[in-house]
């Protein structure tokens, strides 16, 4: 018992007042074992399959991140204690040492801020999908400072979470799981109305993810300079790889206008020359 007592107060240094041993160094290690087992503990409470079932991994999620902070200021604030400097000295430098720092880091302010109001509010969560800046993207972590999602093209971008806060978002994920999509195209002046119609429905009724196939509905919407102009609607689930659906829409739509020979026009200029200008280009000549 001796022997431990002496090796757990060896002093490794002493600088003044102040001495570092390896009791303390334990001690500090302790608590930061403790952290990652409490955590890993909540971790698991929270993920539970009896959770998953009856409420949103997102809030979940955001929770779980939540605590996290508050468990790991905890620990740090108790390491310091540990290693001898005193809580009530740091609260109290602390409050003239923000106000000096928060001068020259409003933004990162703004963003941790409004990184605990996103875990709070729970109006955005992991797995929503955002339009932003008319960049439709999925969101796969909410931090204090920074989210962290990824767009249609697999490139995941960093935003900060004031940007999500601040500026308008579209939330594709806060309404009815299968959202209205639109498809709009133009054919020839003297083409069959009715025929168009029913092709695009067609097109629309034959794709494996277009959802509610009574909703699809097709119509003459105006009457271009070099075309009828039409919109096919339809609703389906797949928001986030929607572009891939309307491009194989497209191409059904392609094919069965080449087969029922329905014309799709492209912008055409007509040039009419007067008698004296055809003068003076035969002259030229």
């Amino acid at each position: 018992m001796d022997v431990i007592n002496k090796i757990v107060s060896y002093e490794l240094f002493h600088i003044g007042k102040y001495s570092l041993s390896i009791g303390i160094l334990l001690k500090s290690l302790f608590i930061l074992i403790l952290t990652k087992i409490t955590l890993w503990i909540i971790k698991r409470i929270i993920f539970r399959k009896k959770n998953l079932d009856k409420f949103d991994r997102g809030n979940l999620f955001s929770l779980f991140q939540l605590i996290k902070y508050i468990v790991w200021i905890i620990a740090i604030l108790l390491i310091l204690e540990t290693f001898g400097l005193k809580l009530n000295v740091i609260l109290a430098g602390s409050a003239a040492l923000l106000v000096g720092v928060g001068l020259g880091l409003q933004n990162t302010f703004n963003d941790f801020i409004s990184g605990i109001i996103l875990l709070f509010e729970g109006s955005i969560k992991v797995g929503d999908i955002l339009e932003i800046d008319n960049d439709v993207v999925k969101i796969q972590k909410i931090g204090m400072r920074t989210s962290q999602a990824i767009n249609r093209d697999d490139i995941v971008a960093i935003l900060p979470n004031s940007l999500i806060t601040t500026n308008k978002v579209i939330n594709w994920s806060h309404q009815s799981k299968k959202t209205r999509f639109r498809i709009n195209i133009g054919v020839a002046y003297g083409s069959d109305v009715d025929l168009v119609i029913k092709l695009l429905q067609e097109s629309a009724f034959e794709h494996p993810e277009i959802n509610d196939k009574a909703s699809i509905n097709a119509r003459l919407i105006n009457f271009g300079d070099s075309s009828l102009d039409f919109e096919l609607l339809f609703y389906s689930t797949n928001i986030f790889r929607i572009e891939n659906i309307k491009s194989d829409i497209r191409k059904l739509i392609i094919r069965k206008f080449v087969e029922n020979d329905i014309i799709i026009p492209f912008p055409q200029m007509d040039l009419h020359l007067k008698s004296n200008d055809t003068e003076i280009l035969t002259k030229n000549e």
